[in-house]
């Protein structure tokens, strides 16, 4: 439920009321019974709790393979004397 702002016309009295959204907009100030409007908010912030909201735990199983692969090659490639560019052995770019 929403928490919407209301300032009255008559004596300016601001106040805010938690209300469904479904409900009708308060129309008459708790101070004077003067006449209200309602405010446009800036809107309440979206808190995120739980598993399931990154991108990075919605990998297809092809990724998560493919970045297996990859890290056993990073590993052992930078043991031997091939060229992490393109794979050669004798490059010119990085002279291994």
């Amino acid at each position: 439920m929403p928490t919407y702002e209301y300032e009255c016309e008559k004596c300016g009295y601001r106040f805010e009321k938690f209300q469904k959204m479904t409900e009708e907009p308060i129309k008459k100030c708790p101070n004077c019974k003067g006449k209200v409007r309602r405010l446009i908010g800036i809107g309440g912030g979206i808190i995120f709790k739980g598993p399931g909201f990154y991108t990075t735990e919605y990998r297809s199983e092809e990724y998560k393979r493919r970045e297996k692969e990859e890290k056993g090659l990073s590993s052992t490639s930078s043991s031997s004397s091939s060229c992490s560019t393109c794979k050669s052995t004798n490059c010119s770019t990085c002279k291994k």
